[in-house]
């Protein structure tokens, strides 16, 4: 069984078909999917996912590509969604310096240091995204010595790894680790504990090759989960067995 611990079916790229694939993991293996929101309005459609699916779970945030002009009310919709019963965690969150007409940095910052805090009081794993942002997006979850959760599509270096796992946070494996240009992500696979890596996809960005360049969605996880193997040296069921079982211990599924 694998769970696929990072999917956007709320996205507009599954508008014509969204119900049709997730009906249809269960049957390809796919047990388990988190949904994360990427503003109040995913977030929302995020929730009535997990909802509408037994297998489909939810987490809400504002992610840093979305958290221009946010207000106070946001962040109280966010708040007000972690209390529903299969929103498990509080993401996508964190930092983008990739885009340079995204919010601010200053702000970005701001914004996700008030969510982390928020995952916090409410004891919620969280869901980082990092994008060229690595020094900054450690410093603010180091801040916060009782947060746990993962990186997601973990882009850093060993030694950023390293310093993550001691601190028993989990690293997210994407499509990306089966590109040819993947370098860093071999190494930090091979020295990742079994016990703290989950499977993604993203969809439906990222498709592992030889997808790559078509609509993903969790059915391709097999792929990455082969991949991670090959490098781990042991069979793709030990992979995905172990990271459903790191997924459901993170999110207290």
């Amino acid at each position: 069984m694998y769970f696929d611990t990072h999917a956007h079916y709320d996205d507009d790229a599954f508008a014509s078909d969204r119900d049709a694939v997730l009906a249809s993991l269960p049957d390809a293996g796919i047990g388990l999917v988190l949904n994360p929101g990427c503003d109040v309005a995913s977030s929302e459609t995020a929730a009535q996912l997990a909802k509408q699916w037994p297998h489909v779970y939810a987490a809400v945030g504002l992610h840093p590509e979305n958290c221009g002009g946010c207000t106070d009310a946001d962040f109280d919709a966010i708040r007000a969604l972690c209390a529903q019963e299969k929103v498990v965690a509080i993401g996508e969150i964190g930092l983008d310096y990739y885009w340079a007409e995204n919010p601010p940095r200053q702000f970005q910052r701001a914004v996700l240091r008030r969510q982390l805090a928020m995952a916090v009081e409410l004891d919620l794993p969280v869901i980082i995204h990092d994008r060229d942002a690595h020094a900054d997006c450690i410093a603010a979850v180091l801040e916060f010595p009782a947060l746990r959760g993962v990186f997601h599509c973990f882009s850093g270096s060993p030694e950023m790894a390293e310093t993550l796992l001691r601190r028993g946070w989990y690293l997210g494996f994407d499509g990306p680790l089966t590109y040819k240009n993947a370098k860093k992500t071999p190494e930090v696979v091979a020295m990742c504990p079994m016990d703290r890596l989950l499977l993604e996809t993203d969809s439906p960005y990222l498709s592992p090759v030889p997808k790559r360049g078509e609509r993903n969605d969790s059915r391709n996880l097999p792929l990455i989960a082969a991949k991670l193997a090959q490098i781990k040296g042991v069979s793709e069921q030990e992979i995905a067995r172990a990271a459903a079982e790191n997924g459901r211990r993170l999110f207290g599924i």
